[in-house]
């Protein structure tokens, strides 16, 4: 029996490693696309200041939550 759950746990280990590198990948791209936008927004407010144009209305709220 005890062989039964040292098997049963090597044949998960696999699928549950690459998930957890599936997860931890998206996450990153995901804080890294927030964190473009949030630095592409400030200098395109940066420019438009410039420029003297109106700031920029936002379409949709920002997220604060991680």
């Amino acid at each position: 029996m005890d062989e039964f759950w040292a098997n049963a746990i090597w044949s998960l280990a696999p699928t549950v490693l690459i998930g957890l590198i599936f997860w931890f990948v998206m996450r990153a791209i995901l804080r890294a696309d927030r964190t473009e936008r949030a630095a592409y927004a400030q200098i395109e407010a940066e420019e438009r200041a410039k420029l003297g144009l109106p700031a920029r209305q936002r379409s949709s709220p920002e997220r604060t939550a991680d």
